[in-house]
Order: C-alpha cells, then structure tokens, then sequence
C-alpha cells in the first residue's frame, strides 16, 4: 500500500493540487506529510546533507529527486531509488537518475556506496527502522556513512503500519523515529552516530557501521 499512498499523492502535487495526508499510529500517534514541499528545487536544510555527501551517493525513498538531482548538477554520482513509480518519473524529469526499487530489493552498487541518504523522515521506510538501518549498513561500502533525517526531540516514537487520511486513503507502514531515540535504534543495527546537527529546524545524524 505504500507505494499506492505515494503515486496518488506525488501525482496530485505534480499537478498542483494539495497533496497533504496524515498517517494516524495505532498508538495515538500522528504524523503529517506534505509531497508537495518535496518537489521543490530545494529545501531550507538540504545543505547540511549535500556537503556531506562528498562520493557515490544512494538516496533511499528519493521522491521526486530534489537532492539526487542536486548532487548530480555539480558532479556528483548519486542514485536515487523509490517504491513510487510517479516519483521516479518526476526525479528523471529534474534530470536525476532514478529506479523504482524497494530497498529491501537487490540494489545496484551494493556494498560499494560512500553515502546512503534517508532525508525528509525517510528512517521510517518499512516501518521497521532497526532493519533499514541493517540493509543500509549491506549497501555500504566498509568506510559509508548514513546522513539520516530525524524527527526533533520529544516527538511520539512510533512504529508499524499507520492508517492514512487526507488526500490519499488506505494504509502506510512507516515509522517515526525522534532524536531522543536514535542512539539506540542506531545500536541495535550495531551502527553509531559520530555527527548531529540541526539546520532550518530540521534534525540529522550522521551513522557510521561500528
């Protein structure tokens, strides 16, 4: 269903129609997506992550391609990867080069990337973030690094399959993991963070295979 929920919302904001959802945890929990603010050119915090994405990067739930086609316009070989067939589409369209893939899925250059990018709460891929991490760590080459987006500090932790409401219907498994938290979600896919930082109200962390 995931990639359901995203095609309908991806093609609503391609068209310039409000595109916004909520997914509701069973937990009580909330959280609110907005595909439209991702086919911007940029975002106010993007930067942080590009600098540090300095050799071949993966970016896992690429979207519409804003930050593939970044680091490709000075450069730099990326590769983005999404579940959307409609995301895939519009990242190839912004001139990023894009497959529509799960990450779960064989993966071109596994074990070989530099950087692998889970931005705008992609973390929460699968609903299960200790395995993510786990897969991420094989697509890795030995030395790579997770630059990861987080939510900020004291936000519910949750994670699983969410009911969505809004412009798109039916289910989503995805996961919301606060900074509070990363330290050990990180541990128990035998990962570390070396780096956090904050930029335009954003949270990041930088993971690293121990």
């Amino acid at each position: 269903m995931t990639a359901t929920v995203f095609d309908a919302a991806f093609s609503r904001a391609a068209a310039g129609v409000p595109a916004g959802f909520t997914a509701r945890h069973p937990s009580g929990a909330v959280q609110h997506f907005d595909p439209a603010v991702w086919c911007r050119d940029t975002i106010a915090g993007d930067d942080g992550l590009l600098e540090r994405c300095t050799g071949p990067t993966l970016d896992v739930g690429c979207g519409p391609g804003r930050l593939t086609g970044a680091l490709i316009a000075t450069g730099r070989p990326a590769l983005g990867i999404d579940v959307s067939a409609t995301a895939v589409r519009l990242a190839r369209r912004r001139g990023a080069v894009a497959l529509q893939r799960d990450v779960f899925e064989p993966v071109p250059g596994s074990g070989r990337w530099r950087h692998l990018l889970l931005a705008d709460g992609n973390i929460g891929i699968g609903g299960d973030p200790r395995s993510l991490l786990a897969r991420c760590r094989q697509l890795l080459a030995p030395d790579g690094r997770v630059h990861a987006e987080v939510a900020p500090p004291g936000t519910a932790a949750w994670s699983g399959t969410a009911t969505v409401h809004g412009s798109a219907g039916g289910s989503l498994r995805w996961a919301c993991v606060p900074f509070d938290d990363l330290p050990g979600v990180a541990g128990a896919a035998a990962m570390r963070a070396i780096d956090t930082w904050t930029e335009a109200g954003r949270w990041f962390a930088t993971l690293l295979p121990r």
